[in-house]
This record gives C-alpha cells, structure tokens and sequence, in this order.
C-alpha cells in the first residue's frame, strides 16, 4: 500500500472530484434521491461531513471519542442515518463548505498523528492510513450514489487501488458478519487497473479466483452495484460465493443494489 502522504493525496484527489459533481448544484438538485433509500445528495454529502469530523475527533481526542461511541451505542442502528438526516437540513452551500472544512482538517489531524498510533474507531483500532485508506473508500462509494443520482459517469482512476485493497482485506469480515466461516486458503485476486495493468492480491496458485475490471470489482465490495450487473468472473464455488456477500464497509450487511437496476 502507499504511504501516507500518497493517501492522503488520494483522499484529497476523490473529493476534489466528488465537488465537481456537487458544487454547481442548484439548491432544488440537493434534494434528488439517490440509490440509497432516503437519502437525498444532500444526505451523502452530510454523511461524509459528518464522518469525516468524527474521523478528526478519534485522531485528535480519544477521549471525547470514546464519549461519542458510548453515546451512540444505545442507537447503533440509526445513528448514521440520524447524523445524515441533521446535516441535510443545512443549506447546501453551508453544507458544502462544511465539508470543505472538515475534509481539510481531517487531513492535517491525520498528518500530525505520531507513526506507529492506533487510532480508536467504531470497530477495531487503526493506523492513520487505514483511516484514510476506509476515508478514500467511503468518499468513492457514496460519490457513486451522487453521480447516480444526477446521472454522471464517473471516470476510473488509480485510486481505485485503495478500494480494491480494502475489498481483498475485508474478505474474511463479509463472512463472519453473516454468521459464515471463511474459507481457510487465500483466493488471487487480478483486476484490470485503469491503465491497463494488473493488481493482484493473494498467491498466484490459488484454486479460488477473481478477475476482472478494478471499477467493476470496487462496485460490488462497496455494493454500489448488484454482482449480476458486473463483469467480474470467479473460479472456484467459494469465490462465487464470496462476491455475493463481499463488502468493504464495517457494520451490519447492507442491502446492496437490485439486479438491473442501473439498465
């Protein structure tokens, strides 16, 4: 994986784009819906928001984190929706540029972070690389329900590699978050970057593959797209299987999208 700097430069990079798609917005295109149920523009970028301050707060004070953490536990379930809910009623230019602000904050708090500290999260600890590296994720993943939404097309990028790696890494969690046992050998991993060469993940004689475009492979860990839509082929009943469960993202099994529901 890249270093830090290198994150945060694609951290940085994958908002930068994300703004391009929100900022020209007319207040009334906030309010679109996107593919996530009941969540407007606006409650993706309030989302983000509102995540990334919290992901300053676990780098910054541990303490009034772990306050947070005990506060929300009664309520885990909403939460996030709840925090999502409150930032969309700003008005989106106050709510753009509180994530400006919180993006850029975010950035230097994780640069200050001593080498070698572990952050506290929701789940288990982490590096500041790991939490941009989820960050980097989060931004895409929730950016693709923007561009749905408006109807964009988004064009890859090698920041991809960030995603495609947390996919690989979370394989293990997609199964014991459903109460299933992962396989106990590593599966190869080979997606096609945007530039035209290969990442790989896992040893080259595993029995249990996965290959593909890197874009298709990231929409489907970040269940942005239904594994039937994409064009991702598996050798092995255990890999099959694992890309119908596999997400990038912690807590509960998410719903995922339809099958054709992006024609």
């Amino acid at each position: 994986m890249a270093d830090l700097e290198a994150l945060l430069a694609d951290f940085t990079g994958e908002c930068a784009d994300l703004e391009t798609l929100v900022a020209p917005l007319s207040p009334a295109d906030w309010a679109l819906p996107t593919p996530a149920a009941g969540w407007t523009i606006a409650h993706q970028i309030g989302h983000l928001a509102w995540t990334d301050e919290v992901a300053t707060l676990a780098a910054t004070d541990a303490e009034r984190f772990t306050i947070l953490v005990t506060e929300a536990a009664p309520k885990v379930l909403t939460f996030v929706d709840e925090a999502a809910a409150e930032a969309a009623t700003a008005a989106p230019a106050d709510l753009l540029n509180r994530w400006q602000r919180g993006r850029s904050t975010l950035v230097d708090a994780l640069r200050a972070v001593p080498v070698g500290t572990k952050l506290p999260w929701f789940g288990p600890p982490m590096s500041a690389a790991s939490m941009i590296s989820a960050r980097i994720m989060e931004t895409w993943a929730h950016g693709q329900d923007v561009a749905d939404a408006l109807g964009a097309t988004r064009v890859p990028t090698a920041r991809l590699r960030n995603i495609a790696h947390i996919g690989v890494r979370t394989r293990n969690f997609a199964y014991q978050v459903r109460g299933e046992t992962p396989p106990a050998t590593e599966f190869r991993v080979e997606l096609d970057a945007p530039d035209g060469t290969v990442w790989t993940w896992g040893p080259e004689t595993a029995e249990q593959r996965i290959t593909g475009a890197a874009a298709d492979f990231c929409l489907l860990v970040t269940q942005r797209r239904h594994r039937d839509d994409l064009a991702l082929t598996t050798e092995g009943a255990d890999a099959a299987h694992w890309l119908t469960i596999a997400q990038a993202f912690a807590g509960p099994t998410g719903e995922g999208r339809k099958a054709g529901q992006f024609g």
